[in-house]
């Protein structure tokens, strides 16, 4: 699938730039501006389609033709704007010959840029076969069959942040629970980048011991110890001008992190049994679950390094926090899922449902391993059945009754004053309206948070903070 955007923009005018930027941002969608031709070919090459695409002919300083630079041959007439000076009036004559959509003068308007934003489609949505509810979605096909998509407000600035860094060639730290997609993100910056026809690896640092990862990263050479019958290059050089992302990099021994901060630093280092060095140019991404601050202040991670590789950061959001975007996601799955194995199937409306009220701690993985066993299985009263279970078993196993012990009784032995009373009271009354409204609702969610008139989320949120369980009821959606 090919990536659409609203506009395209080419001009070495930075002030340009920055307006048409600005005004498209400001109403909601999507602008890539570009200082040369041969920049926009490369987007246009590498699947980019925009509604419009305007043209600086006055900044790039070109002659009315039909083909400057191979731009025009990338595109329709009817998609180009062309901007030129304001004594230029050729280009309008170019415009009525050949069909081309607009044709604006200089000086720029910020009326002129609305306009042309008011001539845009709508950018990149779709619509769930699955029964979710309209979502404008950012769909994004990468290499291997994967994707990426986004739909909720995090996502959608992680995708503006990637774009934002994916073009800086300087090391990425990339932060996120397990199974959130950190992988996909960095295949996304690589995708971006001016490397991007170069070789993309992936070196998963905790699944080697040192001594494995030390050659696995560098290099060996032949007799460097025993079954070394002959010469391996190792990661670093099989990147060379690609991009490595170095995953669960918070893992790596302290010996290795030490020999990757030469590398980082000088951009060379030396296999294993080699007398001379070996130089690499490599865009180095890395990747971690853990919390980074914490592993250097227990000495488990170098704060050197930390900084080397935090000088870009981007941290993707655990699903439980996007959870608009699961019918997305299993639409994606499912029909991928189907294709390769060859047996369709349809997720219903109930089983959606019941997988956003879950709380998939194993984040985007465990969801594709879920699609993955219902569609092997072609079982969804098991699937639904599974995520009941898990759902129920997510809070603390508190009971109604526990929690409806008085005051006195739980704080017996404590000294309270009125604040604490009064909260008691409110928490008290809290758990009552939210029982009422479960019970009512016979422990559907959805229809308890809005009977409520508070949020999906602050509902859920409630729900674990009191320890609210609903194994007394028969039915739980």
């Amino acid at each position: 699938m090919h990536q659409t955007i609203h506009i395209l923009a080419v001009s070495d005018n930075v002030d340009i730039r920055n307006l048409i930027q600005s005004t498209f941002e400001a109403r909601g969608q999507l602008a890539i501006c570009v200082p040369s031709s041969q920049e926009a070919i490369h987007l246009l090459n590498r699947g980019i389609q925009a509604e419009i695409i305007l043209f600086d002919a006055n900044a790039n300083k070109l002659a009315p033709a039909p083909s400057p630079l191979g731009l025009f041959e990338k595109i329709t007439d009817e998609k180009l704007c062309v901007l030129s000076g304001p004594s230029d009036t050729s280009w309008e004559h170019y415009a009525a010959k050949c069909g081309i959509a607009t044709t604006l003068t200089l000086p720029l308007r910020r009326q002129d840029i609305e306009n042309l934003s008011e001539k845009t489609k709508e950018y990149a949505s779709f619509q769930p076969s699955t029964g979710a509810s309209q979502t404008s979605c950012h769909l994004e096909e990468l290499d291997n069959n994967r994707f990426f998509l986004a739909a909720s407000s995090p996502m959608m600035k992680l995708y503006r942040d990637v774009r934002a860094l994916a073009p800086v060639d300087i090391p990425v730290l990339i932060l996120g629970e397990s199974g959130v997609g950190k992988e996909v993100v960095a295949m996304l910056l690589h995708k971006y980048h001016a490397r991007a026809e170069k070789t993309f690896l992936n070196v998963n640092c905790a699944a080697l011991p040192t001594e494995l990862l030390e050659s696995e990263l560098f290099g060996y050479e032949a007799g460097a110890f025993t079954g070394a019958t002959k010469a391996k290059p190792g990661k670093f050089e099989l990147a060379n001008k690609g991009t490595l992302l170095l995953d669960e990099i918070g893992e790596m021994s302290s010996q290795m992190q030490a020999k990757l901060l030469h590398v980082l630093q000088d951009g060379s280092f030396c296999r294993l049994g080699a007398r001379t060095t070996t130089q690499v140019d490599v865009r180095t991404l890395a990747a971690t679950n853990i919390n980074m601050e914490e592993a250097i202040a227990q000495k488990r991670f170098r704060e050197d390094l930390y900084y080397r590789l935090n000088t870009l950061t981007l941290t993707v959001p655990p699903l439980r926090e996007r959870r608009e975007e699961i019918p997305l996601l299993i639409e994606q799955m499912t029909r991928r899922g189907s294709a390769e194995l060859g047996q369709p199937f349809a997720f219903s409306r109930r089983l959606i449902e019941t997988a956003q009220d879950y709380h998939w701690p194993g984040n985007v993985r465990e969801l594709r391993n879920f699609v993955t066993r219902t569609l092997i299985l072609q079982d969804e009263r098991s699937a639904y059945n599974d995520l009941h279970a898990k759902i129920r078993t997510e809070a603390p196993c508190t009971t109604a009754v526990a929690v409806e012990v008085p005051i006195q009784e739980k704080k017996a032995a404590i000294p309270v004053g009125m604040k604490d009373v009064i909260s008691d009271v409110k928490n008290q009354a809290e758990i009552r309206m939210l029982q009422d409204a479960l019970l009512a609702s016979g422990w559907n969610r959805r229809r308890a948070a809005i009977n409520l008139n508070i949020s999906y989320r602050s509902l859920l949120y409630k729900i674990q903070r009191h320890g609210l369980t609903a194994h007394h009821e028969s039915s739980v959606a």
